[in-house]
């Protein structure tokens, strides 16, 4: 089966690695489009590509365009802006958006992309900035049942973990779910990090007894040392964990549940904003919690 050709909305950490992957792996990567207009010119340098400045260039010059914006925002911009956006001359085209999005931006868009001939799918990602280099990401897709599998090759080539869950809008609320508990994760074991700090124990010792205990999680495996050596190199920024809460909380209210929990681990980790390090890896909430490093 001939591959389809790729062109891709947004060169930073995720969608950059995604297209240096595709480019290995014998994708023609067409066209790249960042507003960071250097980024993308970087990478289409680096990828023998070019980088284009109109969105509508990105739709005539490839088969699948895949998206990787920061917000709603950014999305319904590049989607629906009258001035130049995706979804002009997109009949027959496929938008595969990879983003963490609010669900009912993704049914949006999906209904948008249908009124002009073409194809919407939300593939979230559950992985980070290697797995995307490798194309070993866990993917969640929402969309119609027979766009996903027309696209299955191509979505298997970035994963290694491919999870179709229902009609658009279905795996970003899955996601927000995923977001939410491992931000609140975070959070818990900077504060558990933070007070045994400041009971004079040793905080190897304490990593040990947390992973053999029921204070264990996946956090504690990728989030510990970079809290104890306050090494905050950004994977997943404490910005995006703001957002993606906010996500769940918002779903949250909208269903009439409180979230006490959740409500307080994305106020943290707005404060982090608040005080300029957003664009720090998530494991930055540490140094809230830290009373060494509060001063």
């Amino acid at each position: 089966m001939q591959k389809p050709t790729i062109s891709i909305v947004g060169t930073g950490r995720m969608g950059a690695n995604m297209a240096r992957h595709l480019h290995d792996s014998g994708y023609a990567v067409k066209a790249l489009y960042d507003i960071n207009v250097t980024a993308a010119q970087e990478l289409a340098k680096e990828l023998d590509t070019k980088a284009v400045t109109q969105l509508a260039d990105i739709t005539a010059s490839a088969e699948v365009i895949l998206t990787v914006v920061t917000d709603d925002q950014a999305m319904r911009s590049i989607c629906l802006d009258p001035k130049d956006n995706l979804l002009m001359q997109a009949e027959g085209k496929t938008f595969i958006h990879c983003a963490t999005l609010s669900p009912a931006v993704l049914v949006e868009i999906e209904a948008a992309a249908e009124n002009v001939g073409a194809h919407s799918l939300e593939a979230c990602m559950a992985s980070s900035i290697t797995q995307a280099r490798e194309g070993t990401l866990y993917l969640m897709i929402g969309g119609k049942e027979d766009v996903f599998h027309a696209n299955k090759p191509l979505l298997e080539e970035l994963s290694t973990a491919l999870r179709y869950i229902g009609p658009s809008g279905s795996a970003s609320k899955v996601k927000a779910l995923v977001n939410m508990v491992m931000n609140m994760n975070t959070a818990a074991l900077a504060e558990g990090l933070g007070l045994g700090e400041a009971l004079g124990l040793d905080l190897n010792i304490l990593r040990d007894v947390f992973s053999q205990t029921g204070a264990n999680s996946r956090v504690l495996e990728t989030d510990f040392e970079d809290m104890q050596l306050r090494d905050h190199e950004c994977y997943f920024s404490a910005a995006h964990a703001a957002k993606d809460s906010g996500i769940a909380n918002a779903l949250a209210e909208a269903h009439e549940l409180n979230l006490p929990l959740s409500k307080a681990t994305q106020k943290q980790y707005e404060t982090l904003m608040e005080k300029g390090l957003g664009e720090l890896d998530k494991s930055s909430i540490a140094e809230l919690t830290f009373r060494s490093r509060l001063a």
